[in-house]
């Protein structure tokens, strides 16, 4: 996720809060700075205030929008005028959240963007006899449930979400963390490796594939 929001402890609480709740997340309070990030590395979901000092909020949008860039954004702002809303939507904004708002519809509303990002409407995904609550973060595979920690987490959901494809390690590494990360791209294959060892079981169908030289793919 981008955050792009020039109030302080607002930015710092949204950032603070959508790392607790498991996403990879990329702040900024300048709105060239935020442009920047937005059209130079591939997010999910941009969350974007209007009012931003160096460009404002539907600047960025129409730039982000013409240069095809598909990401959904969703636009916070104070202002609460049917003319404010229908600017915004009009330029390309996927949701519309008013301040002050509560942090759990923000996070609802992230959630419905990527779901709607990979065609996912379900809350719930299934593959074979694993189930996985996106709304919950939880999984069971058989009727066991299995714990994840946050880092893997976030790897398998990223895979579901894309569940048939096959995932460049590069793709899945710029998904889970975030762009100043220390992290190397081999950190991958080792989260992987923890995956396959909680979610495997001996006498059932494999469920994450290595695709030799492509990346990793996760389905029957």
């Amino acid at each position: 996720l981008l955050v792009i929001e020039d109030y302080p402890p607002l930015q710092q609480s949204l950032t603070k809060g959508l790392r607790e709740a498991d996403f990879a997340v990329d702040a900024t309070r300048d709105g060239k700075e935020g442009l920047w990030y937005a059209t130079s590395n591939e997010y999910d979901v941009i969350i974007l205030d209007l009012m931003l000092p160096g460009m404002d909020g539907l600047e960025i949008l129409k730039k982000i929008r013409a240069k095809g860039l598909k990401t959904h954004v969703l636009i916070l702002t104070a202002k609460d005028t049917v003319e404010d809303r229908v600017a915004g939507l009009n330029l390309g904004a996927d949701d519309y959240l008013v301040k002050p708002f509560a942090f759990e519809e923000l996070l609802a509303r992230v959630r419905a963007l990527l779901r709607r990002n990979y065609q996912e409407k379900n809350p719930s995904i299934r593959i074979k006899d694993l189930r996985i609550d996106l709304s919950a973060k939880r999984l069971w595979r058989g009727g066991e449930e299995i714990q994840l920690t946050a880092r893997e987490y976030a790897l398998l959901e990223y895979l579901a979400m894309r569940a048939g494809e096959t995932i460049s390690r590069s793709d899945i590494w710029e998904h889970v963390y975030e762009f100043n990360s220390s992290a190397s791209s081999n950190v991958v294959d080792v989260y992987i490796g923890y995956l396959r060892k909680k979610i495997e079981r001996p006498n059932k169908p494999a469920l994450i594939h290595t695709v030799r030289g492509r990346g990793y793919r996760l389905g029957a």
